[in-house]
C-alpha cells in the first residue's frame, strides 16, 4: 500500500520553521511605524522653514503660533502632515524654534533658527531637526 502526504512530524516542523521566522521578522518590522512618524515630523520641521524664511523676507519679522494641527498654520501657508502637531516661538525677528510631535509616537522633534536654539537639543546644528 502506497500512502502520499505529509506526516504529522513534517507538519509540524515546517510549523516550527514558520515561527522561527516570524520570530525574527516582526521585531525588524514593529519599528517602521515609529520611523516614519520622525520622518514625517522632520520633514514638517524643514518645511517650515522655508515658510519660516519666505514670510520673513516679506515682512522682515518671523511668525509665531502656539499651535498648528491639519489646517494651515496662520500666517504662514504651511500645513504639517496627518497627525503632526507644530507649536513655533519667535524672537522678534532674530530667530525661532519650533516643535513638532506625532499622535502615533511619544518621540519630539525640534529646531532653531538664528537665536533660538533647538528646544530639544540644544547641541544640534541651526536648522537641523533633532529628536529625541
Amino acid at each position: 500500500m502506497n500512502r502520499k502526504g505529509f506526516t504529522l512530524i513534517e507538519l509540524l516542523i515546517v510549523v516550527v520553521i514558520i515561527g522561527i521566522l516570524a520570530a525574527i521578522a516582526i521585531p525588524k518590522f514593529a519599528n517602521t511605524k515609529e520611523k516614519a512618524y520622525v520622518a514625517a515630523m522632520k520633514s514638517d520641521l524643514r518645511n517650515l522653514v522655508s515658510a519660516q524664511e519666505s514670510y520673513f523676507a516679506d515682512n522682515m519679522v518671523y511668525a509665531s503660533f502656539a499651535a498648528c494641527t491639519g489646517a494651515p498654520c496662520a500666517p504662514l501657508s504651511f500645513q504639517p502632515s496627518a497627525g503632526v502637531t507644530i507649536t513655533a516661538t519667535a524672537n522678534q525677528g532674530l530667530g525661532w524654534s519650533a516643535t513638532a510631535t506625532h499622535t502615533g509616537t511619544a518621540t519630539q522633534c525640534g529646531i532653531g533658527i538664528g537665536s533660538e536654539a533647538n528646544p530639544i537639543d540644544a547641541t544640534a546644528a541651526e536648522g537641523e531637526p533633532a529628536c529625541q
